[in-house]
């Protein structure tokens, strides 16, 4: 696929890396001319220097022969112009990063299409809902639902106490012969592995579960968790991620915002109904303290500032806070929180790679995502008439060995996937891949 990518960060670069790795012909343009040298230094993509909205420039990335124009500048305005431009000349599939989630109702993603828009992307947006999600499943370290919850995928870390421990899968199913759900892939040492019947679970394994809802109460009881009830919680930081989930928690949960600049706190006034919006630094202590935050239930920090996200979220682990969510931007960063005791990573570039990925595939995909915790994706595709993944029993399938299906959604009703079940056309597959799998796995949906 020709992918004519606009971008001026952090954004831009990680997804023009990501999709290079799949074979795409990637061309990158940015304003920024000490960026592309970085880039050209790390990789083979071809790149322009120049503003994304000008017809020479979009020329000279050949636009009208892309399969796809992606801007994601910081400024929402260039990305619109770009998209709009790209499309008249000839781009097949246009996306946008938008900075305002009120572009995201339906009312309003239909204009943008009549204007050559084919997508908008709000990465806020998306970190906002990924923050939710965990606060309402407060014992897993990620979460994602299929079909409106009709299957969820969770990453939870075994505990010591947790009765799956020492055990294989096939004694599991044994003792557990109705389960609801099914490990698809467990994370041991930074080694990721396929679970398989003789495989067995041991302390401190993070696994990857895909569950129906009925499911999830028995996942935590094996894995030896337990659900915290919250209901006052801190925020850290009033920038976009900050007040839109600030925004959408505030009606039913206690918040706190703490936001160092004093403007901010101003517009935050405003902007927020029933949160309390505190002037300060949130690595002061006494500050902390006289906050009650050894009364709070959840910590969440979401400055633009990675290591003072980490610092703050340990301080709050040490006043014995059990849900600790932090923003953190830099990728290399993400393993050391974790294993610091950091309880929740969320990452906008990972959560916009993801959402973009699936237009970049040939097979119909409806949700994608790059996990966190190891170098995989969970994709859910469309089953398609007559493709390859229809022709026999799972089982039988000869699927890629680094890749495993987890559930199958029909209709209104969801299943998790055993050997002897037969997908159908229009059937829609929850399928865990690691990378070099994805374009093997593609093929049996195309």
């Amino acid at each position: 696929m020709n992918i004519v990518i606009s971008g001026d960060g952090e954004v831009g670069l990680h997804l023009a890396k990501l999709l290079s790795d799949e074979n795409h012909n990637i061309t990158l343009i940015a304003p920024n001319k000490d960026l592309l040298k970085l880039i050209e230094s790390h990789s083979d993509l071809m790149t322009i220097i120049g503003d994304s909205t000008s017809f020479s420039v979009l020329k000279e990335a050949n636009v009208k022969k892309a399969d796809l124009l992606i801007s994601v500048v910081d400024n929402e305005l260039t990305n619109i112009v770009t998209t709009i431009i790209g499309k008249k000349i000839g781009a097949e599939k246009t996306i946008a990063r938008v900075n305002n989630a009120e572009y995201l109702t339906v009312k309003k993603k239909e204009l943008f299409k009549t204007l050559g828009i084919d997508s908008l992307v709000c990465p806020e947006h998306f970190a906002s809902n990924e923050i939710i999600k965990l606060l309402n499943q407060t014992a897993a370290t990620e979460a994602f639902d299929f079909s409106e919850g009709k299957l969820s995928l969770f990453l939870i870390q075994l505990e010591k106490n947790a009765p799956v421990i020492n055990k294989t899968l096939n004694q599991i199913a044994k003792e557990y012969p109705h389960l609801d759900f099914r490990a698809i892939a467990i994370n041991r040492n930074e080694t990721t592995i396929i679970p398989r019947g003789d495989d067995m679970f041991l302390e401190n394994d993070s696994a990857y579960v895909i569950t129906k809802p009925n499911g999830i109460d028995k996942i935590l009881e094996m894995a030896g968790k337990k659900r915290i009830n919250i209901k006052n919680v801190i925020i850290v930081g009033g920038g976009k991620i900050g007040r839109i989930t600030a925004k959408k928690i505030e009606e039913k949960l206690n918040i706190k915002l703490i936001e160092i600049n004093k403007e901010k706190c101003e517009y935050l006034t405003n902007y927020l109904n029933k949160t309390l919006i505190i002037n300060g630094d949130a690595r002061n202590i006494e500050l902390l303290e006289d906050e009650d935050i050894r009364e709070m239930d959840a910590f969440i920090a979401l400055t633009g500032n990675s290591e003072t996200n980490i610092l703050t979220c340990l301080l709050a682990k040490k006043y014995g806070i059990k849900k600790t969510i932090a923003l953190v931007e830099n990728i290399d960063y993400i393993d050391i929180a974790k294993n610091m005791g950091i309880n929740n990573i969320v990452n906008r570039k990972l959560i916009t790679a993801s959402y973009i990925v699936r237009f970049t595939m040939n097979a119909e995909v409806t949700f994608s995502k790059c996990l966190n915790e190891i170098d995989a994706d969970v994709l859910e595709f469309v089953v398609k008439h007559n493709s390859l993944v229809t022709k026999h029993p799972i089982s039988e399938l000869k699927f890629p060995k680094g890749a495993i299906i987890g559930g199958i959604i029909r209709g209104g009703q969801s299943c998790i996937a055993v050997g002897n079940i037969q997908i159908m056309e229009n059937d829609k597959v929850v399928v865990f891949a690691l990378p070099n799998t994805i374009n093997k796995v593609e093929n049996f949906f195309n």
